[in-house]
């Protein structure tokens, strides 16, 4: 559910929580801090974001035309 602290480390590519807090905020991941100053990311949200969450696909209904009536 969560990043665990090194894939974080392994994201940012930063060890200090300031400097990873930056690299999230320039990435555009959502973050919070909690109140002993560590960071807590949802893997979910890096997974969509870096694309690598399984895309829907939406099956399209086939139409074929009643010819029963000509």
């Amino acid at each position: 559910m969560l990043l665990t602290t090194e894939e974080l480390r392994e994201l940012t590519n930063r060890v200090r929580r300031h400097a990873q807090a930056s690299v999230l905020n320039s990435l555009g991941v959502a973050h919070r801090i909690r109140p002993d100053g560590s960071i807590i990311v949802l893997r979910a949200h890096v997974e969509h974001l870096l694309g690598a969450s399984t895309p829907v696909h939406r099956h399209e209904p086939e139409y074929e035309i009643d010819r029963s009536i000509m």
